[in-house]
Formats: C-alpha cells, structure tokens, sequence
C-alpha cells in the first residue's frame, strides 16, 4: 500500500505592502504631501538659508510646496523664520527670492 501525505490547505497569500513615502508639510500653506513634491529650503550650519535640491544636506530643514503663493508667504511673513529658528538675512531672502523666480514661469505673478 502506498505511503499518502497529508498536505494542508494552501495558505492565501497576502498582498504586498505598499511603498512607505515620506510625507512633509509645507511651512506657508500647511498641506501634507509626499517629500518629493516639496522644495527643501536649509538652514546651513554656518547660518545662511539656502535650496536643498537633493534633500540630504546637513541642516535644520524647511518645506515649500511649488505654489507661487506660498513661496510669497513664506519670503514675506515669519513662518519660514520660525521653522528654522533663525532670522534669514535680507542677502539670504532676495537670493531665495531669485530662486522662486526662476522656478516659476515668468507670465505668472511677480514674488
């Protein structure tokens, strides 16, 4: 007589885990969205605020979404100030200023 084997009921099989995406606020506006949709703004250790356009430089950092309108606030108002604990220089500002400038086509509203 044959040997049988006992075989038990195939277990079903779980869906992968969906991808982590890191999420981020922007300072001006305060949605939520994925990292990599932001600008990262960098407060460096020598004290200048400069774009972070990798993501990875070492400083206290700030998000801004592609919005004309929050690069506006944020330049004008204090939030971006208060994110990165620092008081941005007037030198600092106009080239972050320069910056939205360039990032934004020109037919749009003047920052």
């Amino acid at each position: 007589m044959p040997a049988t084997t006992r075989t038990s009921p195939a277990k079903p099989r779980k869906p992968p885990r969906p991808k982590h995406i890191p999420q981020r606020m922007c300072v001006a506006c305060r949605t939520k969205d994925a990292k990599r949709s932001y600008v990262r703004l960098v407060r460096t250790p020598d004290g200048r605020v400069e774009v972070d356009p990798t993501g990875k430089r070492n400083g206290r950092g700030a998000y801004l979404c592609p919005r004309r309108g929050c690069w506006q606030r944020a330049l004008d108002g204090r939030a971006l100030d208060q994110a990165l604990k620092i008081e941005i220089s007037s030198a600092d500002r106009e080239l972050l200023r320069e910056y939205a400038r360039s990032y934004f086509p020109p037919d749009d509203e003047q920052v």
